[in-house]
């Protein structure tokens, strides 16, 4: 796309002047279409408001006849800047739009269509007012709406919600605009995503994984906007089953704790806020908060003066319930979460003979996931400690497991131990000689050589 075109924004648009004679001497548009568009055209909002407030629908039937009859690209973005300034100006004109009088017209159409072809301008353009149509339509359950239940074969709003998240996704997994797409399809899915039915087709469009990287710390203007509706977005989908698992499975909950750790804008604060209230009592949300140090995190956030009070009811709400989830949480579920996050340490449970005998078979959940981890830590950790411990738990689990030994070599384990016996650390060499020993001469004649 040539620069100049990606640039090109509404004010150089409409100084154009676009020859509407010439359009109805070529019966491309009517007569009374081009008496409405005298009316209308190079006027000052002041002057359209009245036209519209008396005959909103009549100037949108033109406006969407030329976008369906017309495919001249400089008249196609005029029309279309034309509608995104007086939706600008006042939103509750998308409503016009779903008007009794429109009813046989094909709404949705022209713009869907714009979606995919034409300069980014026109892509742009189309994208948000379609979002903004579509949003503004009174029945959203499904029930037959304006233009929906003719006998023609109109575009349904199910088509346009399909269609604009399809469009949507594609815009962040591969930007038509360097700068604009981003924001833009941000800004329609913090709208769209008040819908069920677009939750749902986000979710299946594998949408989630597309948002958790712009969850960082902003500090432009520009960049806190965006921070804010994609913590919108995400607020929005932790209301929706399928969508809290897969931020479960995502680096949703580190980025939102170290954008919450820092930020200072009260909006943004308070989504991430929400979000968490909304998340803490689901799966292992309140475990993995717990792990990222969410009750300091909580505690500091409570000191700052807030003037929002949906913020504090949502913080006094979050700190009990962090205490709860630190009472509930088992012995376990802090082990697994400490393997699972990579953050071994020598608290008290490994060293605990009752917490490996309590404890023994949850280590066969998930096809040994928790030790599959451990594994993984050994082979990739870089941190002295961390490979300590797991060297001690593994020789721990050949210990307590009435089938340790054979689990162990199956997952091939004693190779990655083996290597670190060398290791420069002698904390890590000493348990990995531990290991070994239990590994290779079981666990009771280990325990007398260590003794």
């Amino acid at each position: 796309m040539p620069m100049d075109q990606a640039e090109l924004n509404s004010d150089q648009v409409l100084r154009r002047d676009i020859p509407w004679e010439t359009y109805m001497t070529t019966k491309l548009i009517t007569g009374t279409a081009l008496q409405l568009l005298r009316r209308y055209d190079k006027k000052s909002e002041s002057e359209r408001a009245p036209l519209l407030e008396n005959d909103g629908p009549s100037y949108f039937r033109v406006f969407i006849n030329i976008l369906r009859d017309i495919q001249k690209e400089d008249t196609v973005e005029y029309v279309l800047a034309l509608i995104d300034e007086m939706l600008t100006a006042n939103p509750k004109r998308a409503k016009l739009f779903h008007d009794k009088s429109l009813e046989d017209e094909d709404i949705y159409e022209p713009f869907l269509r714009l979606l995919w072809k034409g300069s980014w301008f026109i892509q742009e353009k189309s994208s948000k007012i379609l979002t903004l149509v579509v949003s503004a339509r009174s029945n959203k359950n499904g029930l037959t709406a304006i233009g929906e239940g003719t006998k023609k074969k109109t575009t349904s709003s199910d088509d346009v919600l399909k269609g604009l998240v399809e469009w949507l996704c594609i815009q962040l997994k591969k930007p038509s605009h360097p700068n604009r797409s981003i924001p833009s399809s941000i800004n329609c899915l913090a709208t769209l995503l008040k819908e069920p039915v677009v939750r749902s087709s986000f979710v299946q469009a594998d949408g989630v994984k597309l948002l958790v990287p712009l969850i960082s710390p902003a500090s432009t203007q520009q960049s806190i906007q965006l921070l804010y509706e994609t913590c919108l977005c995400v607020w929005l989908l932790s209301y929706y089953e399928p969508a809290i698992e897969y931020l479960a499975t995502s680096r949703a909950l580190p980025r939102l704790s170290e954008v919450v750790k820092g930020s200072t804008k009260e909006k943004v604060v308070r989504l991430i806020v929400l979000t968490f209230k909304n998340l803490l009592s689901k799966g292992s949300f309140g475990a993995q908060m717990i792990d990222l140090g969410l009750p300091q995190i909580v505690q500091s956030l409570k000191a700052q003066a807030w003037s929002d009070e949906d913020l504090l009811d949502a913080l006094n709400h979050l700190e009990e319930g962090l205490k709860d989830n630190i009472k509930k949480l088992s012995s376990f579920d802090k082990y697994k979460q400490e393997v699972l996050l990579g953050h071994l340490d020598w608290s008290p449970m490994h060293k605990d003979p009752n917490f490996w005998r309590d404890n023994i078979t949850n280590f066969e959940e998930n096809d040994f996931q928790t030790l599959r981890v451990l594994l993984t830590i050994l082979e990739t950790s870089s941190d002295p400690r961390a490979l300590a411990v797991a060297c001690y738990d593994l020789s721990q689990f050949i210990q307590y497991h009435p089938a340790g030994r054979v689990i162990v070599t199956d997952l091939k384990a004693k190779e990655r131990v083996m290597k670190l016996m060398n290791h420069e650390n002698a904390e890590v060499t000493k348990n990995a000689l531990l290991c070994i020993q239990r590994l290779f001469l079981g666990a009771k004649y280990a325990s007398f050589l260590q003794a």
